[in-house]
């Protein structure tokens, strides 16, 4: 890939090379790229409920809840990890430890048409994995960054390299778009097997300064002829260019300068959350032990297994919900005051509060069937009225950046809309 130097916002430089900016809350937020009329309410709600406010306790304080990925960020964390991995070889599985991971509760069935292969045939696991596995067990006896002697640069010349990289990022989409997301969510988390917190929470700073370098395109990749294995040759497409969100950085810190405590409910590992929401070189400052994410399984040295933590709900869907109530309703004894979010991972959360006075969407034209797509079209008609519940938040794809209108641009579109 074409490496550039990403073009920050000056307001999203100031926040990078600072950690993230004081603000004082009766400053208000920035206009930058907000919506001017959600910007309003969320100054609003924070000087309702916040320290200024005559009812505010600090033994009772407000909370809210953020997810991470293309909500906090623009794009996602683990998507962009898991690319880091398969271009640095960054993996800590043996050859064997990475084929459970692979087939980790996946069906035996046809993925979707879509992910036929170059000759129009069906794909399946038990195809796929075992391309993967003779790829990675060549990669595993050469690679230096694995157990072998040869560099990394040598090692990307061999069809191995291409294949490996290729099928295992064709295999997180197929089984994403064939089966249900109980299944998908966290098949992509089992392959830190073999990784430890410290390892994964680098990884995740190295991606991060990777990707800010990167331009923001889509990505194709396609496996070679020369190497077909059982599934044949496949190809998939990603967007590429993870960003900072300097609005949310910002927001961030306003909440918590306002005496909110600001907590993090994503649907990504958790030690790649706790990295990228803490680290201050991210300017999200938010404390490690204010995440919920997704949890495996880890030994007795605290080496992560390909198995999701037992007696722990997926933050996904209406997980996101149970584990908020798990921890945070029961921590504080009511409901978050704010959500935000961009999914229909996110839908069940922005609903089931009573508490929750505003929930800001960062609009992605979803499906209109769904909770989040009807979410979002209240939110265009109710937009200008005080007592809207639901906000949306327009972005513009082709710079990562949020547009102070509703509207979306998709990658690669002139256009905006706020609606699918």
């Amino acid at each position: 890939m074409q490496r550039r130097l990403a073009l920050l916002t000056p307001l999203a430089a100031a926040l990078v090379a600072t950690g993230c900016a004081s603000l004082s809350p009766a400053m208000g937020l920035s206009p930058a790229h907000w919506d001017a009329f959600n910007r309003a309410q969320i100054e609003g709600l924070i000087a309702s409920l916040g320290k200024g406010s005559p009812g505010y306790n600090a033994t009772r304080s407000p909370y809210v809840v953020f997810d991470w990925d293309n909500t906090s960020v623009f794009l996602d964390i683990e998507e962009a990890s898991l690319i880091y991995q398969l271009e640095n070889l960054a993996f800590g599985a043996t050859p064997a430890q990475l084929e459970v991971a692979l087939r980790k509760n996946i069906p035996k069935k046809d993925f979707l048409p879509a992910y036929n292969n170059a000759a129009g045939k069906p794909v399946n696991i038990d195809l796929v994995v075992p391309d993967i596995v003779a790829s990675y067990t060549w990669l595993y006896q050469n690679s230096s960054t694995l157990k072998g002697s040869k560099p990394l640069a040598a090692v990307k010349l061999d069809p191995n390299y291409i294949a490996f990289t290729t099928k295992v990022r064709y295999l997180y989409e197929a089984i994403g778009d064939t089966f249900d997301h109980d299944t998908a969510y966290p098949w992509v988390t089992y392959l830190f097997v073999g990784m430890t917190e410290a390892q994964v929470r680098k990884l995740t700073a190295d991606t991060v300064a990777w990707q800010l370098k990167e331009p923001v395109v889509k990505v194709k990749w396609i496996s070679p002829a020369a190497l077909p294995g059982q599934a044949g040759v496949v190809s998939v497409s990603w967007k590429n260019g993870l960003r900072l969100q300097p609005e949310m950085q910002e927001l961030y810190a306003a909440f918590r300068n306002a005496g909110f405590d600001v907590w993090v409910c994503s649907a990504s590992f958790v030690d790649v959350i706790k990295e990228i929401s803490s680290n201050p070189a991210f300017g999200y400052n938010n404390p490690p032990d204010r995440v919920l994410a997704m949890e495996l399984e880890r030994d007795a040295n605290g080496v992560i297994q390909p198995e999701f933590r037992r007696g722990y709900d997926q933050t996904q869907g209406p997980g996101k919900t149970k584990n908020i109530q798990r921890f945070l309703v029961t921590k504080y004894g009511y409901g978050p005051s704010f959500i935000a979010g961009d999914s229909e991972g996110d839908q069940n959360m922005m609903a089931d509060f009573a508490d929750t006075k505003k929930v800001l969407i960062v609009n992605r034209l979803r499906d209109p069937k769904t909770d989040i797509g009807k979410f979002s079209a209240m939110a265009v008609q109710n937009y200008g009225k005080p007592d809207t519940r639901y906000l949306l938040q327009g972005r513009d794809d082709n710079t990562g950046q949020w547009v102070a209108s509703q509207l979306h641009t998709p990658l690669g579109a002139t256009q905006g809309k706020a609606l699918k």
